[in-house]
């Protein structure tokens, strides 16, 4: 087949724009015709297969659900452009994607923007719901929840990562027929279970190939200095706890430093946001032991999960999936997750795989840091034969149900 793969972003760092990145990596391996149109300026940084990339002319404006920097655009929220200037943005694309027809397929991410998108090529497309656009920009906004849901009407089939995007969908957009529920995938090649004295050499090796970043004035580079501060976490050590993601409130990591105050743990916190200052205060002034490293690409993180004791999920604001989880359970590293909304589901997943006697540590109560010191207390605890139990059942988990192989093969079933 031949595919178009529209994202207006990125193909790095967040989730969106690592699912964009993972569909062309597996649907032109697979043998199909892809090309994925996105404003990533460096794609061959990344492993897309042997697709081919197109980055459309928008003119400057990138309209984001979360304010971060993106050098060399006027970064507003979708909510904050005048609908002049999302149609005119929303046209830009789909003219990139119209020059690149006929093809078998057009797929595109975000009900909003990628739905006008795919109305406006006038041909059929699919749509995938991420959650972000709904959450952060669309709710309680009756004019882009409209626009969603009239060009949702028009899209061969609209996919959710989970059943509680599903409800989402509904709630914002009302009902849409051609709803399809299919979760993200994972790189289970990638995110691989290693001894840990081997992955947290791993890891000390790939943070002394990076980048320059003095004084860590980019926000999106790793710290200096990682590669010595990693060497505080090869074993022997006291546990290690991870997190990853971005920092903002809404990830509820200020919720995992209060878990962990008084606990004999190394927390490390990886990824970027205006929050992590708070952040940094708030674990020095409770004490916790708490290593923040910046963003980390794959490379570092398949190493630095397969390193760790634990990866805590404590988002206090609905996911559309787990991605995070998944990854970190995919690389044999039990996850313990904030129990709502996409997490929820990947903690069910998890929790079936698990012994019975164990189900209880995959997710705590949203919120909650006294549920969390207790059941990450007593998965930090574990004695050798049951900590090897449970890592191996979180990855079976994932081998069964999260592979991308299989993911990305459903979502070309209404095309076929």
């Amino acid at each position: 087949m031949r595919i178009l793969l529209w994202h207006g972003y990125l193909l790095g760092g967040t989730g969106s724009n690592v699912y964009t990145r993972m569909l062309a990596r597996e649907w032109s391996n697979a043998g199909h015709d892809v090309t994925v149109l996105s404003q990533e300026p460096n794609p061959g940084h990344y492993d897309l297969g042997t697709a081919d990339t197109v980055r459309p002319d928008v003119g400057g404006l990138l309209p984001v659900f979360v304010l971060d920097h993106y050098d060399g655009y006027d970064v507003r929220r979708v909510q904050d452009c005048t609908r002049a200037e999302l149609e005119a943005w929303v046209e830009a694309n789909a003219r990139s994607i119209r020059e690149l027809l006929p093809a078998d397929a057009v797929f595109t991410n975000h009900v909003l923007l990628g739905g006008p998108v795919g109305v406006a090529t006038g041909v059929p497309f699919a749509v995938k719901a991420h959650g972000s656009e709904l959450e952060y920009s669309m709710r309680g906004n009756a004019e882009l929840s409209q626009w969603g849901a009239k060009a949702l009407a028009s899209a061969t089939a609209t996919y959710v990562g989970s059943e509680h995007i599903r409800t989402v969908l509904d709630e914002v957009c009302g009902h849409t027929e051609r709803v399809f529920e299919v979760p993200p995938g994972v790189d289970i090649d990638e995110w691989a279970p290693e001894a840990r004295d081997v992955a947290g050499a791993a890891l000390v090796n790939e943070a002394a190939r990076d980048a320059p970043n003095p004084g860590n004035a980019e926000e999106r580079l790793p710290d200096e200095g990682n590669s010595e501060r990693f060497q505080r976490l090869v074993p022997p050590s006291p546990p290690v706890v991870v997190y990853f993601g971005k920092l903002i409130e809404q990830k509820g990591v200020h919720v995992l430093i209060d878990a962990l105050e008084g606990m004999e743990a190394r927390l490390v916190v990886v990824g970027f946001g205006p929050e992590r200052a708070a952040l940094e205060r708030r674990a020095a002034e409770s004490g916790v032991d708490a290593t923040f490293t910046g963003p980390l690409e794959h490379r570092h993180l398949r190493h630095l999960l397969a390193l760790a004791d634990a990866c805590v999920v404590p988002s206090i604001f609905p996911e559309a999936f787990g991605m995070v989880a998944a990854e970190a359970a995919s690389a044999g590293c039990p996850p313990l997750v904030a129990r709502h909304s996409g997490l929820a589901e990947v903690a069910a997943g998890l929790g079936a795989a698990y012994p019975p006697a164990l189900r209880h540590l995959a997710a705590f109560e949203s919120g909650d840091a006294v549920d969390l010191a207790r059941r990450l207390a007593e998965l930090l605890a574990l004695p050798p034969p049951e900590r090897a139990a449970i890592r191996a059942a979180a990855r079976a988990a994932v081998v069964e149900h999260w592979s991308w192989a299989c993911i990305s093969r459903r979502l070309l079933d209404p095309f076929a």
